[in-house]
């Protein structure tokens, strides 16, 4: 598989051959890369430190006490972020999706929601901002983010079980104080919530049909992920892996479902969404092992210090910061996000099924997840 490495340096724009700039009728740019892929969603990562130890995405045998995380002069300050932002929605992004890390974990984060709620793209329209979080820290701010202007949320939640969910997160948290997170953001209309579960084979898939018989009838949308070879994952194998199938029929066995778009992720989106029959609402699947969704991929990230990623198995990023100089943003810091999506052509997901390479363990190091989101 051939891998595309982003220089760490900016480069100058001079430098860069001529993009071309295409808009739609309304006036509204359509940046598209060399797979007539739109930039439509932002990724921004707020902090890359986290509260919890997940076994797969920061396990505490790695990231211990003395990790060298960034300092908050490391990371992007507020107007920085918005710069950033602004510089997204003007070439076609119409969704910021806060992350982390543990987004939370970041000082007066509802001031940058409220300033991020503010942005309308070209053609008017209020661009949606939403948030993935661990939950820990959800039921003492939900209030404040929803009158900040957060839009929705997502919560990651492996496991229904206490003893399962302590011992996935690496320190021993609580499940009830999350699922207390989650009636919070409901109780103040941070909804339709999702929920988030990664299932791996012989840790939490005995949690498949309890967490799809907990949150029936309670209008929050339950998404099953497949086990990604990401972030700190170097020993992941794809017999860890519990297929969308596979989970689908375990659920399909106590609870029909009714497939939505024929099971397939709709435009731009990542999950197959099933309704159940009697009516308790619904449920998705992201197969980005067993049914790689690339060729619709409209995402970028930007980790907390200002590097671009193009793909979530990238493993370098462009460096933007040089960028959010008043002197330089916002039309060079555009001009420079254009230049590197209209050459984008990462598909990681798809080559993987396709070669099927080292017998089905990871390929190769990619950016670690707490650095860039999910």
């Amino acid at each position: 598989m051939e891998t595309i490495l982003y220089p760490a340096h900016a480069p100058r724009l001079a430098d860069m051959p001529a993009t071309v700039d295409v808009f739609a009728g309304d006036g509204t740019e359509v940046c598209e890369d060399t797979l007539a892929r739109p930039l439509k969603d932002l990724r921004l990562s707020v902090i890359d430190q986290c509260n919890f130890r997940c076994t797969y995405c920061m396990p505490k045998d790695i990231y211990t006490k003395d990790y060298p995380f960034m300092e908050s002069s490391e990371r992007l300050s507020f107007d920085q972020l918005v710069t950033m932002a602004r510089a997204f929605v003007q070439l076609g992004v119409d969704k910021i999706r806060i992350t982390g890390g543990e987004p939370l974990l970041r000082k007066n984060l509802e001031k940058l929601i409220e300033r991020l709620a503010g942005l309308s793209t070209p053609d008017g329209r209020q661009v949606k901002i939403a948030m993935t979080t661990n939950g820990a820290l959800l039921a003492a701010k939900a209030r404040a983010l929803k009158d900040a202007g957060l839009d929705r949320v997502t919560v990651s939640l492996d496991s229904q079980d206490d003893a399962i969910f302590k011992r996935m997160n690496g320190v021993g948290f609580a499940v009830d104080k999350v699922l207390q997170g989650i009636e919070a953001a409901q109780a103040v209309g941070l909804s339709p919530i999702k929920v988030n579960t990664v299932v791996q084979k012989g840790v939490n898939d005995s949690q498949i049909v309890s967490l799809a018989r907990h949150f029936r009838h309670t209008g929050v949308n339950l998404r099953f992920i497949e086990f990604m070879d990401v972030g700190g994952i170097g020993a992941w194998s794809r017999t860890n892996v519990i297929t969308s199938a596979e989970a689908r029929r375990m659920i399909e066995s106590a609870f029909p479902l009714i497939p939505h778009a024929g099971g397939k992720p709709a435009s731009h989106d990542t999950a197959s969404r099933f309704y159940y029959t009697d009516g308790a609402g619904e449920i998705g699947f992201i197969s980005s092992v067993s049914e790689p969704f690339c060729g619709s991929c409209t995402r970028v990230r930007v980790s907390s210090d200002g590097k671009m990623f193009l793909c979530l198995f990238a493993n370098h990023g462009v460096d933007l910061r040089p960028y959010l100089s008043k002197s330089r943003a916002p039309q060079g810091l555009a001009d420079v996000i254009r230049h590197h999506w209209q050459r984008r052509d990462n598909r990681y997901s798809e080559l993987r099924s396709e070669k099927d390479s080292a017998a089905g363990k990871k390929i190769y190091p990619t950016v670690r997840m707490s650095l860039v989101g999910g």
